[in-house]
């Protein structure tokens, strides 16, 4: 049985953590002892941004393609930087995945 007191403290925690199931929150807590909530919503908005930047390369190919006017060793540079950009990203996005599944 938990006092007034403490229930308070476990709402509260429960809210900070985002869960609003205390079975859940439980369980979390016994057999991990702590709750790691991230705030994602500057990673969705970074990958947001890259799908942009994509799709821009992409429609920068096809006017190329299309109408010339650009040289083909500037589309892979985009390419090349697009192709770095997005491994950067990604190597971030699975750090935290790792430290969200743990």
């Amino acid at each position: 049985m938990v006092t007034a007191d403490e229930l308070a403290q476990i709402q509260q925690r429960m809210a900070e953590a985002g869960i609003q199931n205390a079975g859940a929150y439980m369980r979390k807590m016994a057999l991990n002892g702590y709750i790691l909530h991230v705030d994602l919503a500057p990673v969705r908005e970074l990958i947001s941004l890259q799908r942009r930047c994509a799709n821009n390369l992409n429609q920068v190919a096809v006017h190329a393609n299309t109408y010339g006017g650009m040289y083909p060793d500037e589309i892979a540079g985009l390419q090349r930087d697009y192709n770095r950009l997005w491994s950067m990203v990604s190597d971030v996005l699975g750090e935290l995945a790792a430290i969200v599944q743990k």
